[in-house]
């Protein structure tokens, strides 16, 4: 009979679950897990420290650089944060256009972990799937901001403009790729405004996480792979401090968009889905039904925004720069937009803390200011951070291969847990 051998191994950091930048150390009985050691800090960037040296305007493309997948749910917690020592009053039209993209990030962030997590058990599929749809999306974050990823759309005030009335148009490559009617067809959805573009987007999106749910939801090998595995209970995920699916795939019903609502979040209709189990099908499911919870959201700020034109920033030129057009005729508003960009705002002395529902968990920021145009202290608190904590106490007596279902139910990007 042959001796069974305890073995200590290298996970990561080039395993494709690792998502290229965690060196986790396992302690192996055969090939049960006993010890599980996740080594972080390959990727730190001293995002903080960073924004210390940094005007207030200045630090907030440092925000989409967090967690790479939902750019502007980073940023809006650290505009809500300066927001709050300035005691400022966002416009409602701004409001509901944050709370629209908030929910298309949610989307966008839900699409690429079904996508990576299918592909880490096996399921190549996935990946392609869900990418047609991200594409759909990150045209409509280009749209509104110039990038696909790192927008650097939501400013302290609202948001950098409004809507486009155009969406940009797909042209023929000169390598004849495709015909003048395929190229027709692609662009039929994109004719009128960015809000006619996204209510197609919104029509058309519960037939394809139908299309999802159909190859994974009663498929027996990825529910071999992820029922059981990972189980959670409430008073543990609490412990533990999960947020987000973490959490409420647990069965805990915490929502800060319902328990602590932020923006217009009390004015729309939306449910909070939550597992039983708390294993790592549950989370699955409720992620899923995160995505048609935010199809629903969507659709509601579309109608809103249809009917109610306004301004999306702040008139305060001490915070905001005032239009092109009045900077280009009228002295005050030059100097309004010089020294903005040139010296930044001067934010009150004080302290606060401000957290919104991010995709993966509760993001917030806690802010410290001195009076001057800089913060003097940023502390990031990464949804991601807590739950690799939790790595150890999830991977133990499992195998190594759910150690890789382990990494795609925590929805990780190392940027924010490295900061």
């Amino acid at each position: 009979m042959a001796d069974i051998r305890n073995y200590t191994l290298n996970f990561g950091p080039q395993h494709p679950a690792a998502h290229g930048v965690l060196r986790m150390v396992l302690e192996l009985d055969g090939e049960v897990v006993q010890r599980a050691d996740p080594h972080i800090g390959l990727l730190h960037r001293g995002t903080e420290k960073l924004a210390e040296y940094k005007t207030f305007l200045q630090a907030v493309p440092y925000m989409d650089r967090l967690d790479y997948v939902s750019m502007m749910s980073n940023e809006h917690a650290y505009v809500m944060a300066i927001e709050k020592l300035l005691g400022l009053e966002v416009p409602i039209r701004a409001q509901y256009i944050r709370v629209l993209f908030d929910e298309i990030t949610r989307v966008l962030n839900h699409l690429l972990w079904l996508g990576a997590h299918g592909l880490d058990i096996g399921a190549m599929t996935m990946f392609l799937y869900t990418f047609r749809e991200r594409e759909d999306l990150m045209d409509c974050y280009e749209a509104v901001s110039g990038a696909r990823l790192h927008a650097a759309y939501y400013r302290p005030g609202g948001v950098y403009r409004d809507l486009p009335d155009t969406m940009p148009q797909y042209e023929a490559a000169k390598m004849k790729v495709h015909s003048a009617q395929a190229v027709a067809d692609m662009n039929s959805n994109r004719q009128g405004s960015m809000l006619d573009f996204i209510e197609d987007f919104v029509r058309r999106f519960p037939a394809c996480v139908d299309e999802y749910e159909t190859l994974l939801t009663d498929n027996r090998i990825w529910k071999q792979r992820t029922v059981g595995i990972g189980v959670v209970t409430p008073e543990r995920a609490l412990a533990l401090g999960l947020t987000g699916p973490m959490l409420r795939g647990s069965g805990v019903a915490w929502d800060l968009r319902k328990k602590q609502p932020y923006e217009v979040y009390d004015r729309l209709d939306f449910d909070i889905p939550v597992g039983v189990e708390g294993d790592c099908y549950d989370r699955y499911l409720v992620r899923m039904e995160e995505m048609r919870q935010s199809n629903r959201i969507i659709q509601q700020c579309v109608d809103w925004l249809r009917k109610n034109p306004g301004p999306v920033i702040t008139d305060n030129h001490k915070v905001a720069p005032p239009s092109r057009v009045e900077m280009k005729q009228n002295m005050e508003e030059l100097i309004h937009h010089f020294k903005l960009f040139t010296e930044g705002m001067h934010v009150p002395e004080g302290e606060c803390y401000a957290a919104v529902e991010h995709p993966k968990g509760e993001f917030g920021i806690y802010l410290v200011s001195d009076g001057a145009n800089k913060p003097y202290r940023l502390k990031i608190r990464a949804p991601g951070f807590t739950h690799m904590a939790a790595m150890d106490e999830l991977a133990r007596g499992h195998m190594i291969a759910d150690v890789v279902a382990l990494m795609g139910t925590f929805d990780i990007v190392f940027g924010e847990i490295d900061r």
